[in-house]
């Protein structure tokens, strides 16, 4: 990783407190940062992340140092990574991602863990003990709420009126959170669901090649490191098979997806250095509740919509926090 293009990208970062300065050492402490996907999507989420560290007083290269792995989108690298972050005795390890999380736990029960997992249950999967006592050495951002999977279906019938075919792009990896929710919902509304699984980028356009073919209305991409990482190759695929889809990444519309209900995934990595901070400060990850997301964004490409033939209703647009001209 490009230590220079992370500081700059940190834009002023320098100015960190008094106390901070005297803990400084000739050896800083290392901050493991695991994270699943590809190294180019990983530059903006690291330098928010150090951002976040920045606010509470601790600056990379100064009084501690980041340790950056990425395992970009393979699965087979998350434990062997987790393993060596460990081994290195990092001070504080932040795993992305719900395999990442789960191969950072199973790889230690003493150092401390914040995670970032927008896909688990996590009192449900066993990762804490409670949200407002996480116990044990682990706590985090979670964004554990399936009844988002309602909301998506919502705009997406208000955009695409006849829908009655949906697919649904679904990472096996991310465990059955969100597709159980969405398959509820899909079956309440008497909607025919195509189910397509993708946990690699060379899957995504055989995937998406297939929902095409069997000429469904519309397309809910759920949520995965995988599809997070790669926007552009979904939202480009997605329009190459005319497909109108939605998704909670707002990144995803900005760079020509149809419509995302979301949370801004670069908050999300600064908000993780802050707890990263809080645990640096002394405070164990088992008392720090785990946090969710609070700002949510609605986006909508109208360009994108004019392509696929679309007319976004005037009411909708009203409600975006952004529109893509």
């Amino acid at each position: 990783m490009d230590r220079r293009q992370l500081m700059a990208a940190l834009g002023g970062a320098a100015a960190w407190p008094s106390t901070a300065r005297a803990q400084a050492a000739s050896t800083p402490p290392e901050i493991g940062f695991l994270y699943a996907g590809n190294s180019a999507a990983g530059v903006p989420r690291i330098a928010a992340f150090l951002q976040g560290l920045a606010s509470k007083g601790y600056v990379d290269g100064r009084n501690i140092a980041l340790v950056a792995r990425n395992a970009e989108s393979k699965s087979d690298q998350f434990e062997p990574l987790a393993r060596e972050l460990v081994g290195r005795h990092v001070r504080v390890l932040f795993a992305s991602g719900p395999g990442v999380v789960r191969s950072a736990r199973a790889a230690t029960s003493t150092t401390p863990i914040v995670a970032m997992d927008l896909e688990s249950d996590p009192v449900k999967d066993g990762l804490v003990a409670s949200i407002a006592h996480p116990g044990g050495n682990l706590t985090g951002l979670f964004f554990d709420f399936p009844q988002f999977s309602a909301k998506w279906l919502e705009l997406l019938l208000e955009a695409v009126p006849g829908l009655s075919r949906l697919a649904v792009l679904w990472d096996p990896g991310t465990g059955s959170l969100q597709l159980d929710e969405v398959t509820a919902q899909a079956k309440s509304r008497g909607l025919t669901l195509q189910l397509l699984k993708a946990n690699a980028p060379a899957e995504l356009e055989p995937a998406l090649q297939s929902a095409a073919d069997a000429r469904v209305d519309g397309l809910l991409v759920l949520s995965s490191p995988l599809f997070g990482t790669n926007p552009k190759a979904v939202a480009d695929l997605a329009l190459k098979y005319r497909l109108p889809a939605i998704t909670l990444f707002p990144e995803f519309a900005k760079v020509g997806g149809l419509m995302a209900y979301g949370t801004n995934l670069i908050d999300l990595f600064y908000q993780a250095g802050v707890l990263v901070g809080k645990v640096l400060d002394g405070t164990r990850p088992g008392d720090l509740p785990v946090e969710r997301p609070s700002r949510f964004q609605l986006v909508v490409n109208l360009k994108t919509a004019k392509a696929l033939g679309i007319a976004i209703p005037t009411s909708l647009l009203l409600r975006a926090d952004e529109v893509i001209e």
